[in-house]
């Protein structure tokens, strides 16, 4: 009895060891990447001869029961993207995030105290934006913020502890991105015309805007139309960048591409995001800080005569032309 046990022992032994010559020398995590995903793991390194995820398979080669063995193709066949990834999430994109977050507000305090928040003169006012302008930029911008502190708070997941407040911000951070999608393509097509460059642009960037004027007042008129240089920059990273942060938001959520297209997004995604980070502090500056009473633009959609014609000279000269300037005009209650 106990002969037969041995024998059979031998022969379980044995059929195991024949079975894992048979089989890939690693496990599918289907519950992180899927198994098409999983199968696409193999230009791990800078034309490393031992990319692949199998043990001898040929580098650039697709590998898994269910492949073909046709040569891989198209980002698939990206080589780096793996250490390029993880070096850049473990050493580089929080630390830059956190410059930023703490930098560029240093910056414009400093820029305060040097140059002080600048006045205008706010007797006659002219209804610059429309009931419906600043509908949509409230629609859109109360989820772009929302968007943008949820991202940081994920960013800095394990610094905060992680569990439900990590979570909580996941979700909401998913949830602003539809009210984004629904309202950013309306504030596009609303603004997009007085958003395009104009030769006068220059000027204004050559001037930086006139914020670097000494006391609390500028004299001489900006160049500058409906929306400034930096106003229209803000436009376009807010807008079109928004839209990549989405396409590749929803890639890494959804895990839909190939494992290189989920590390190229995530590359993408965060380098956008210190663009539009920074660009969202500067803008919340320049709307509260650096011009006293520069908000109301966007609360009541009125503009003081003198700031209109100092800080959007040509807008203004523009709105004169055409006679639009008197119909703008609001009645003193």
């Amino acid at each position: 009895m106990r002969g037969i046990s041995v024998l059979l022992f031998l022969f379980l032994f044995l059929s195991g060891a024949f079975a894992n010559e048979k089989q890939p020398n690693f496990s599918q995590n289907t519950e992180i990447y899927g198994v098409k995903q999983i199968e696409q793991i193999k230009n791990w390194g800078w034309d490393s001869p031992t990319a692949g995820v199998i043990g001898n398979t040929p580098q650039g080669v697709a590998v898994g029961p269910l492949d073909s063995g046709k040569p891989l193709s198209g980002i698939q066949d990206a080589k780096g993207l793996g250490e390029l990834f993880t070096l850049l999430q473990n050493k580089f994109f929080a630390p830059i995030f956190l410059a930023i977050i703490v930098l560029v507000p240093v910056a414009f305090a400093t820029h305060l105290m040097l140059f002080g928040s600048k006045r205008f003169a706010h007797g006659v006012k002219y209804k610059i934006f429309s009931t419906y302008n600043i509908a949509v930029h409230w629609l859109t911008a109360v989820p772009f913020i929302v968007i943008c502190i949820t991202g940081l708070i994920m960013v800095f997941g394990a610094q905060l502890g992680g569990g439900l407040f990590v979570r909580l911000a996941r979700d909401l951070h998913a949830i602003s991105t539809l009210a984004f999608v629904v309202f950013g393509p309306l504030m596009f097509l609303m603004w997009v015309k007085a958003s395009l460059p104009k030769s006068y642009d220059l000027k204004w960037l050559l001037m930086l805007g006139g914020y670097l004027t000494k006391g609390d007042t500028i004299k001489t008129p900006i160049p500058s139309g409906q929306f400034n240089a930096g106003m229209k920059m803000w436009f376009w990273v807010c807008t079109i960048g928004g839209f990549v942060m989405v396409i590749t938001g929803a890639i890494m959520y959804f895990q839909f591409a190939p494992i290189n297209a989920l590390r190229l997004s995530a590359i993408i995604h965060n380098v956008l995001g210190f663009a539009i980070i920074a660009l969202l502090i500067t803008h919340i500056y320049m709307a509260v800080f650096a011009i006293e009473g520069a908000l109301s633009a966007m609360v009541d959609g009125t503009m003081g005569e003198e700031e209109l014609a100092i800080l959007h000279s040509c807008y203004y000269q523009e709105l004169q032309a055409s006679g639009e300037l008197e119909r703008k005009k609001v009645a003193h209650s």
